[in-house]
């Protein structure tokens, strides 16, 4: 009886956990990186006491976000990789656009991700969101760098080059995506042929390994 009201109290937290992070969503989707405890409180129709018992400080709340945001763009990335192609550049060009196509469709939750609200300072806030960002593009990339290793005959030693692209690609579909989305000096479609055209050199004529779909 008690591990059942344990798993029940557990579960009703987890729920309840997850209630908060719908409603701070709701808030980054109206205010971007100025989304604040005060306002997810409210929208969460709590307390901010309360809201700080779940999360800690506007810190783990970001972390929780990120890692919600992350999980599904990984796997969005992952299916793009996995999914039926008929040449390699078709398959990098369909990861390219799945995450230049996640940060257009939720350009305030990638605002919120990446950068600090412009009026506010991290010594003001006590949040510095560059501190917070860069592991969640560190696990990008390595999860990124997981999938080359897995997909392409890269010889021995591959491992190195594989994590070299990985966080490499990343980078670059970050800074480019931000350049981006902040200008669109064209439409993502552009973006994305003119990414896939820089990346193609060795990953164009290394060859496929025998297992599993090729990247």
């Amino acid at each position: 009886m008690e591990t059942t009201a344990r798993d029940d109290q557990r579960t009703a937290a987890e729920r309840r956990r997850k209630e908060l992070l719908e409603a701070a969503d709701r808030v980054v989707l109206r205010d971007g990186p100025g989304a604040s405890m005060n306002a997810i409180a409210a929208e969460a129709g709590i307390t901010k006491p309360i809201l700080y018992r779940h999360f800690g400080d506007k810190g783990g709340l970001y972390r929780a976000l990120a890692a919600r945001h992350t999980d599904a763009l990984l796997a969005g990335l992952r299916a793009a990789l996995d999914a039926p192609a008929p040449a390699r550049r078709d398959r990098v060009e369909a990861t390219l656009d799945t995450y230049l196509t996640a940060i257009e469709a939720r350009p305030q939750v990638y605002r919120f991700l990446m950068h600090p609200a412009e009026e506010q300072q991290p010594a003001e806030t006590g949040f510095d969101v560059g501190r917070h960002s860069a592991p969640l593009l560190r696990r990008l990339g390595e999860e990124l760098a997981k999938v080359i290793a897995e997909r392409v005959d890269l010889g021995p030693g591959g491992e190195e080059p594989a994590r070299a692209w990985g966080h490499g690609i990343v980078g670059m579909m970050h800074a480019a995506g931000d350049w981006w989305l902040r200008e669109r000096p064209f439409p993502r479609e552009h973006l994305v042929r003119h990414l896939a055209d820089l990346l193609w050199g060795r990953l164009a004529t290394a060859g496929d390994l025998a297992d599993g779909p090729a990247f």
